[in-house]
């Protein structure tokens, strides 16, 4: 029997695979150090759309507010990802990843009590979360969100159910694309969500103010990785 060889489009499918990976552990870890540091989520917008409705209803006005600030910005800021990504500049996504880690450094630094206000760093994370998580949004021919794990869970289980039923897979890319391949992308982007907000609660209580530091290095080494790519 002839070796196993992967297929281009195998291969293509697996390097979205992991930079998505990648990007949801950033997902997490930011929404995980958002709401410790502010107790709103620059992610999990079902979260803060829940907890507006909880403290309208106890008619808490005032962290309503608060809770609410995160929404617009991060639909914002995947309007304005979206726009970029369809747009003719060249290295699109060298720039949204550098964009976003620029504005997770301006959140850096607004953890400092002066002179930027507690209220930027919510404005900034969930406009940096929005941007990103519109660089990312197909592995192969499977629809993927960064930031929405309860999609990411529907879909993991209808693809389980699926499998189980030997329903065919919507436009395969391959022999090897099947529901159980499908489901397992989504089990590790969910895990890998998981995992970025536990390295980042471990991370918040002892790095205070550099803790949004890793993300950030992540983020310019995929700019410069992806300039490069494009560039060759």
């Amino acid at each position: 029997m002839d070796d196993y060889k992967v297929t281009p489009s195998e291969r293509a499918t697996l390097t979205q695979g992991w930079r998505v990976a990648v990007l949801a552990v950033i997902a997490g870890y930011v929404d995980s150090y958002a709401f410790l540091s502010y107790n709103v989520y620059a992610s999990f917008m079902s979260g803060n759309t829940t907890q507006t409705g909880l403290q309208v209803g106890q008619q808490k006005f005032g962290v309503a507010g608060i809770d609410l600030l995160p929404i617009p910005l991060f639909v914002g800021g995947v309007f304005i990802g979206t726009l970029v990504v369809h747009s003719s500049r060249g290295h699109r996504l060298s720039w949204l990843f550098a964009s976003v880690g620029v504005l997770l450094a301006v959140a850096m630094a607004a953890i400092y009590p002066a002179p930027l206000p507690g209220w930027l760093g919510i404005v900034v994370l969930s406009l940096a979360m929005g941007i990103m998580n519109a660089t990312a949004t197909r592995v192969g021919g499977q629809s993927v969100s960064i930031g929405y794990v309860t999609g990411c869970l529907n879909n993991l289980a209808q693809h389980l159910a699926m499998a189980i039923k030997r329903v065919p897979v919507p436009n395969p890319q391959g022999s090897w694309d099947t529901h159980g391949s499908r489901a397992a992308l989504l089990a590790g982007i969910w895990s890998a969500f998981l995992i970025g907000a536990a390295l980042a609660a471990a991370a918040t209580p002892r790095f205070a103010s550099w803790t949004l530091l890793p993300p950030i290095l992540i983020l310019f080494a995929m700019a410069v990785s992806d300039w490069i790519t494009a560039a060759g």
